[in-house]
């Protein structure tokens, strides 16, 4: 079989279960889609912001291996971009010969565009432009948002007063949201017209320098990233008209006023508690008709891949780079706050030619950092670097992996407040490690909203040690230096030292670690 091509449509900020099999939004096209693919009902992000879940996304790594830890582009950044070294799928496909297009949001790099990264042609309109900062004084250009700030005195529907930050408005109708309409018919541009595309973007030069002729018979790559369904929830009416507010219920979790929680995940609340139990529910339906509106999207790339002759061969990919809490325990957008709204996304991938058997739905557990390994797989490019993400390609043959995930790891050091965040989901628990706050355990079988934290009762349990101990061997594994011996920092209630507990008995039995 040809290598295929891969297009790849990633949306921002999308829960796992507005899509088929859950379908919590009305998404027919992607409804569809999944049933001649492959879709994996069970995807999650490995840290809930754009930036690190991005850069996972295209290196198989973890953010504690590939250095981006939150947003690049802001001031007090940790870290403008990927470490030395890091190697990205998009650039061994390049090498490998492969045609690359990007479109969209980048949020990978401050430092590096697209085209440093393996994409030879980007067309980034705005907002998605690459904003360099580096020269800039950051203190200063973060001041001058505030100039001609003024108190507003009657808060509006859906607006939430911020005094002294501005007032930030939830939801609302724009029939152009977030230029993604830009950004798809760019793609389409490209889809439909690439010939030509490739003799305006690579130029004469290249192609005869790296095929001749023979330049259009090489596959491709097409990375499709739109802004939405991310934060404020602007959309077109006809979007909304598909959510009667009288069809919307509150989460399950809406009034945990989050007292056996950290601080700060009731400090966030605060904001949202402005917006009455309707403005909430106008909210989710304006997010869940952003989430019908970027299907429309999809749709017509979908289309136009159809009629460019192509769609046998092109693996397609439809992800989300984070989830999004949608009233969940009060609380909207992603943050620290470490519930499964924020990490469980959207994942579906449909390949004629090389997915056997389609219509399944996957219930293993599967992350972001898998993708970048399958796409090389499937190409048979062996990578440069180890990956921490396994290949995907044995559930598209509709075999069993030899690897199969029983638990899912996050890594979070905050958004731009900052905060040491690791957490370990199996199927039964959830254990998560605040080191700016009071740790978190919920028993999913019994809590599956995670309403009730019953940490106190498992300080000394076999169970939270046992959690404790497959946390930090996994950041032993990715080199996740996220705790010291310090006595102002070493706060877990079982520190790392919990995986080497056996061997350090036996050999110093008058220093054992129990």
């Amino acid at each position: 079989m040809s290598k295929p091509n891969i297009l790849i449509f990633m949306t921002d900020q999308q829960r796992g279960d507005t899509i088929f099999p859950y379908e919590r939004a009305k998404t027919p096209h992607i409804t569809a889609f999944c049933k001649e693919g492959l879709s994996f009902a069970q995807a999650h992000t490995v840290a809930p912001h754009c930036c690190p879940s991005r850069a996972t996304f295209f290196s198989g790594l973890y953010p504690s291996q590939h250095g981006v830890w939150n947003n690049v582009n802001v001031g007090n950044t940790l870290s403008k971009g990927l470490y030395k070294g890091v190697h990205l799928f998009s650039e061994a496909l390049r090498e490998d010969g492969y045609r690359m297009y990007y479109g969209g949001k980048w949020h990978v790099s401050n430092l590096e565009s697209q085209q440093d990264r393996g994409f030879d042609v980007a067309r980034v309109p705005r907002p998605y432009e690459r904003k360099d900062y580096e020269h800039e004084a950051p203190l200063q250009r973060e001041w001058d948002k505030y100039e001609g700030y003024r108190v507003k005195d009657k808060r509006e529907e859906g607006e939430i007063i911020r005094p002294g930050y501005g007032t930030y408005t939830h939801y609302g109708l724009d029939e152009c949201p977030k230029n993604d309409k830009k950004v798809i018919d760019d793609a389409i541009d490209i889809i439909l017209n690439r010939h030509t595309v490739d003799q305006e973007e690579y130029g004469e030069t290249y192609i005869r320098n790296h095929g001749g002729k023979d330049f259009d018979q090489r596959p491709w790559c097409q990375m499709i990233a739109p802004n939405g369904p991310h934060d404020p929830y602007f959309v077109p009416q006809r979007f909304l008209d598909m959510y009667p507010i009288e069809t919307i219920q509150l989460p399950k979790s809406y009034k945990d006023r989050m007292l056996d929680k950290p601080g700060l995940y009731r400090k966030t609340r605060d904001r949202f508690d402005q917006l009455s139990e309707r403005e909430h529910k106008e909210a989710i339906r304006h997010y869940l008709a952003l989430c019908s509106y970027e299907d429309d999207l999809f749709g017509q790339v979908l289309e136009a891949l159809e009629a460019s002759g192509e769609a046998d061969n092109t693996l397609v990919l439809y992800v989300s780079d984070h989830g999004d809490y949608m009233a969940e325990h009060g609380l909207w957008c992603k943050g620290l706050p470490c519930f499964k709204g924020a990490y469980h996304i959207p994942a579906a991938m449909r390949w004629p030619k090389g997915i056997k058997n389609p219509g399944r739905i996957i219930h293993d557990y599967i992350t972001l950092a898998d993708f970048a390994p399958t796409f090389l797989d499937v190409c048979g490019i062996e990578p440069s670097m180890k990956m921490t993400g396994k290949s995907l390609l044995p559930y598209m043959q509709d075999q069993q992996p030899e690897h199969v995930q029983d638990a899912l790891f996050t890594q979070s050091n905050g958004n731009e407040l900052y905060g040491i965040q690791r957490s370990i989901t199996t199927k039964a628990w959830k254990y998560v490690y605040n080191g700016f706050d009071y740790d978190e355990l919920y028993n999913l079988e019994e809590d599956p909203h995670e309403m009730v934290n019953v940490l106190d009762a498992y300080q000394d349990s076999p169970i939270l040690k046992a959690l404790s101990s497959r946390l930090w061997s996994f950041a032993r594994e990715t080199g996740d230096v996220c705790i010291n011996q310090y006595v102002m920092v070493s706060l877990a209630p079982f520190g790392p030292g919990v995986i080497y507990e056996s061997s350090c008995d036996e050999e110093h039995p008058e220093k054992g670690m129990r």
